[in-house]
């Protein structure tokens, strides 16, 4: 699939997703199935402007189910510190990208693990995630307060966690009330899904209805 020139320059959105290692496979867990790793603080949403949704589509189409090779795989996405206008390409974004996988890869894809949701992270997708998702996807979704609880699935030999998320995963050990809300994250980071992409979001769930 063809992705245009990014709006900023004259590179191409694939290459620049490529440069940003925002998806990357990275080895197996612990059962053997191919890891695909996300970290939220590395896509390139606000360089990719409007076609974020398309190249995100083109990228896992052209360059990462064919990695995979029809193998089972498990995505561990990284939510520490994505900024909403810098690095969030949209819930409508990320619903159109799983619903373009051919219905092969939707049966491969085993688990996706979802690493420092909070709060309202976790009220958008139990309010509005079976709506907005197929249950193929939402019944998937596992969510990791802390990098710990991660573990026991992964190989840490295989899977790189950035250091901006490991340096989240210790604040938050250090101030556990931010999991409910009661204590205030840095302002840089994002963890409202509510409030992440509402126009889309609204927008999915009537085409849905």
């Amino acid at each position: 699939m063809a992705v245009d020139k990014d709006a900023m320059g004259d590179e191409p959105a694939a290459m620049l997703l490529e440069r940003s290692r925002a998806i990357t496979l990275q080895g197996r867990d612990t059962k053997g199935r191919a890891v695909v790793r996300i970290v939220g603080n590395y896509f390139p949403a606000r360089a990719l402007g409007g076609r974020a949704a398309a190249a995100l589509r083109a990228y896992l189409a052209d360059r990462v189910l064919p990695a995979i090779g029809g193998r089972d795989f498990v995505v561990v996405y990284m939510h520490s510190c994505a900024h909403r206008a810098d690095n969030f390409p949209g819930v409508g974004a990320i619903r159109a990208a799983y619903e373009s996988l051919p219905a092969p890869a939707k049966h491969s894809l085993r688990a996706l693990y979802f690493v420092h949701p909070a709060l309202q992270s976790r009220l958008f997708f139990a309010t509005l995630g079976r709506f907005l998702f197929s249950s193929g996807l939402y019944d998937k979704l596992r969510y990791m307060s802390r990098l710990e609880y991660m573990w026991p699935h992964m190989d840490r030999a295989q899977l790189q966690v950035p250091d901006c998320v490991r340096d989240h995963d210790r604040e938050l050990e250090r101030r556990p009330l931010m999991d409910y809300g009661i204590e205030a994250t840095d302002s840089r980071c994002i963890y409202d899904a509510a409030s992440m992409d509402t126009s889309a979001s609204l927008h999915s769930l009537r085409c849905v209805s």
